[in-house]
């Protein structure tokens, strides 16, 4: 095993128990800071795959900037109450199986994806890189970050920037009981 493969799976599983901190948190701040931890690591794994510009951008502006947008918004939020207590209910039931039956079906696709390819592929053939090497020596550059960003991924872009302003929009009126 190599250092990049090692490496790979030990922040793979940062990643996801960062993620899983995250979610199960009771924390809003500590679940805030999960995140910040779960942004390096999966900019580890951008280092990795040899795109140090999606890296460095991962953690100035997700780490950075989203980041205290986040704990801005959670400092505004009225965080005194805890709610009900955790119940399963038929909503969470269902939703519960549904996740368990997409994973299911993730997982049965990837264990199934070498053979698929054994298929596709003429025989005596290996599966090999599709991009030719002009491509990936601009793979990851700021030019191609920067095209792909305001061509093809404009309408996302755009509508994830009014997502995020909807979401301050939306704590500063619920704060504003208490300003």
């Amino acid at each position: 095993m190599s250092v990049e493969i090692i490496l790979f799976f030990v922040f793979s599983v940062c990643t996801l128990a960062g993620a899983s901190l995250v979610i199960f948190s009771k924390s809003p701040i500590a679940s805030a800071m999960s995140l910040v931890a779960t942004f390096f690591f999966l900019a580890g794994i951008y280092v990795l795959l040899f795109a140090h510009a999606i890296a460095a951008l991962q953690i100035i502006v997700y780490a950075g900037a989203v980041m205290v947008l986040f704990v801005l918004v959670i400092m505004l939020l009225p965080l005194k109450d805890l709610g009900p207590a955790f119940r399963f209910t038929p909503a969470r039931w269902i939703g519960a199986f549904s996740a368990a039956t997409i994973l299911s079906g993730l997982l049965y696709a990837a264990m199934q994806w070498d053979e698929y390819l054994k298929n596709k592929l003429p025989l005596g053939t290996e599966a090999t890189n599709a991009m030719s090497p002009e491509t990936l020596s601009r793979f990851g550059t700021l030019e191609e970050i920067g095209l792909a960003i305001y061509t093809r991924w404009l309408f996302p872009f755009e509508a994830l920037s009014l997502l995020l302003l909807a979401a301050i929009l939306g704590a500063v009126v619920i704060a504003k009981a208490r300003i």
